[in-house]
Protein backbone atom coordinates (compact mmCIF):
# COMPACT_ATOMS: atom_id res chain seq x y z
CA UNK A 1 0.00 0.00 0.00
CA UNK A 2 1.16 3.47 -0.76
CA UNK A 3 1.89 6.06 1.72
CA UNK A 4 0.02 8.94 3.15
CA UNK A 5 -3.71 7.23 2.89
CA UNK A 6 -5.69 8.96 5.34
CA UNK A 7 -8.87 6.99 7.22
CA UNK A 8 -11.41 8.31 9.51
CA UNK A 9 -13.29 6.07 12.19
CA UNK A 10 -16.12 7.86 13.29
CA UNK A 11 -18.28 6.75 15.74
CA UNK A 12 -21.15 8.51 18.11
CA UNK A 13 -18.74 9.24 21.26
CA UNK A 14 -15.09 8.08 19.80
CA UNK A 15 -14.39 6.59 23.07
CA UNK A 16 -14.76 2.72 22.51
CA UNK A 17 -15.39 1.09 19.35
CA UNK A 18 -13.46 3.70 16.94
CA UNK A 19 -10.24 3.57 19.69
CA UNK A 20 -9.84 0.14 18.91
CA UNK A 21 -10.70 0.54 15.44
CA UNK A 22 -8.42 3.04 15.43
CA UNK A 23 -5.64 0.76 17.12
CA UNK A 24 -6.25 -1.95 14.65
CA UNK A 25 -5.38 0.49 12.03
CA UNK A 26 -1.97 0.89 13.24
CA UNK A 27 -0.97 -2.01 14.02
CA UNK A 28 -2.33 -3.84 10.74
CA UNK A 29 -1.62 -0.58 8.24
CA UNK A 30 1.32 -0.12 10.35
CA UNK A 31 3.05 3.39 9.36
CA UNK A 32 1.62 3.09 5.80
CA UNK A 33 -1.44 4.77 6.53
CA UNK A 34 -2.62 7.59 8.65
CA UNK A 35 -5.14 7.54 10.92
CA UNK A 36 -8.01 9.46 12.54
CA UNK A 37 -10.60 8.41 14.68
CA UNK A 38 -13.27 10.87 16.01
CA UNK A 39 -17.12 11.30 17.24
CA UNK A 40 -19.89 12.89 16.20
CA UNK A 41 -19.84 13.90 20.41
CA UNK A 42 -16.63 13.25 22.30
CA UNK A 43 -17.08 11.17 25.70
CA UNK A 44 -13.37 10.50 26.49
CA UNK A 45 -11.97 7.20 26.39
CA UNK A 46 -13.09 4.60 27.83
CA UNK A 47 -10.76 2.77 30.15
CA UNK A 48 -11.82 -0.80 29.32
CA UNK A 49 -11.51 -0.64 26.25
CA UNK A 50 -7.66 0.56 26.97
CA UNK A 51 -7.74 -2.48 29.15
CA UNK A 52 -8.95 -5.19 26.59
CA UNK A 53 -7.16 -3.44 23.91
CA UNK A 54 -3.78 -3.93 26.26
CA UNK A 55 -4.70 -7.78 26.70
CA UNK A 56 -4.27 -7.87 23.19
CA UNK A 57 -0.72 -6.35 23.10
CA UNK A 58 -2.25 -2.53 21.59
CA UNK A 59 -1.54 0.38 23.98
CA UNK A 60 -4.28 3.06 23.15
CA UNK A 61 -3.92 4.75 26.44
CA UNK A 62 -2.80 7.74 24.34
CA UNK A 63 -5.71 8.30 22.01
CA UNK A 64 -7.53 10.78 22.90
CA UNK A 65 -11.42 11.29 22.07
CA UNK A 66 -11.80 14.49 19.08
CA UNK A 67 -14.87 15.48 17.50
CA UNK A 68 -15.06 14.84 13.64
CA UNK A 69 -15.05 18.79 13.21
CA UNK A 70 -11.10 19.11 14.30
CA UNK A 71 -10.42 16.91 10.88
CA UNK A 72 -12.69 19.31 8.65
CA UNK A 73 -9.72 20.14 6.69
CA UNK A 74 -8.47 16.42 5.75
CA UNK A 75 -8.75 14.76 2.21
CA UNK A 76 -9.73 11.18 3.66
CA UNK A 77 -9.50 8.50 1.10
CA UNK A 78 -11.76 6.05 3.38
CA UNK A 79 -14.15 6.84 6.24
CA UNK A 80 -15.60 3.73 8.81
CA UNK A 81 -18.38 4.29 10.61
CA UNK A 82 -19.09 1.60 13.07
CA UNK A 83 -21.74 2.63 14.55
CA UNK A 84 -25.36 3.58 13.21
CA UNK A 85 -25.65 6.46 15.22
CA UNK A 86 -22.67 8.33 13.58
CA UNK A 87 -23.84 6.68 10.36
CA UNK A 88 -27.12 8.48 10.65
CA UNK A 89 -25.79 11.43 12.16
CA UNK A 90 -22.61 12.01 10.84
CA UNK A 91 -22.10 15.55 9.50
CA UNK A 92 -20.96 16.12 5.57
CA UNK A 93 -17.52 15.11 5.09
CA UNK A 94 -16.60 16.67 1.77
CA UNK A 95 -13.88 14.81 -1.05
CA UNK A 96 -13.60 11.50 -2.62
CA UNK A 97 -13.76 9.37 0.45
CA UNK A 98 -14.83 5.84 0.55
CA UNK A 99 -17.46 5.11 2.75
CA UNK A 100 -17.72 1.58 4.83
CA UNK A 101 -19.60 0.78 7.64
CA UNK A 102 -20.33 -2.08 10.55
CA UNK A 103 -22.29 -1.35 13.33
CA UNK A 104 -20.71 -3.29 16.18
CA UNK A 105 -22.24 -3.55 19.61
CA UNK A 106 -21.77 -0.97 22.01
CA UNK A 107 -19.22 -2.31 24.82
CA UNK A 108 -19.67 0.82 26.90
CA UNK A 109 -23.85 -0.25 27.13
CA UNK A 110 -22.80 -3.43 28.50
CA UNK A 111 -24.37 -4.88 32.38
CA UNK A 112 -24.02 -7.17 34.81
CA UNK A 113 -20.84 -8.36 36.60
CA UNK A 114 -17.49 -6.74 36.07
CA UNK A 115 -16.43 -10.07 34.30
CA UNK A 116 -19.74 -9.91 32.27
CA UNK A 117 -18.75 -6.53 31.14
CA UNK A 118 -15.32 -6.96 30.46
CA UNK A 119 -16.14 -10.16 27.92
CA UNK A 120 -18.54 -7.56 25.92
CA UNK A 121 -15.56 -5.60 25.70
CA UNK A 122 -13.39 -8.66 24.55
CA UNK A 123 -15.87 -9.99 21.84
CA UNK A 124 -16.27 -6.54 20.58
CA UNK A 125 -12.95 -6.17 20.20
CA UNK A 126 -12.67 -9.07 18.85
CA UNK A 127 -15.40 -8.19 16.17
CA UNK A 128 -13.71 -4.56 15.14
CA UNK A 129 -10.12 -6.91 14.77
CA UNK A 130 -11.08 -8.72 12.52
CA UNK A 131 -13.15 -6.52 10.19
CA UNK A 132 -10.39 -4.23 10.39
CA UNK A 133 -7.95 -7.18 9.37
CA UNK A 134 -10.31 -7.82 6.26
CA UNK A 135 -10.58 -4.20 5.65
CA UNK A 136 -6.75 -3.81 5.34
CA UNK A 137 -6.56 -6.90 3.58
CA UNK A 138 -9.56 -5.79 0.84
CA UNK A 139 -8.03 -1.97 0.46
CA UNK A 140 -4.41 -3.48 -0.51
CA UNK A 141 -5.74 -5.68 -2.88
CA UNK A 142 -7.60 -3.04 -4.11
CA UNK A 143 -4.54 -1.01 -4.15
CA UNK A 144 -2.07 -3.24 -5.69
CA UNK A 145 -4.98 -4.85 -8.95
CA UNK A 146 -5.16 -7.96 -7.63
Amino acid sequence: MKKNVNILVLCTGNSCRSQMAEGYLRKFGQEEIEVYSAGIETHGLNPLAVKVMAEDGLDISRHTSNHVDEYANIDFDYIITVCDHARENCPYIPGKATRFHHNFPDPAKASGSEEEILEEFRKVRDMIMQYISDFIQNIESNRSGV
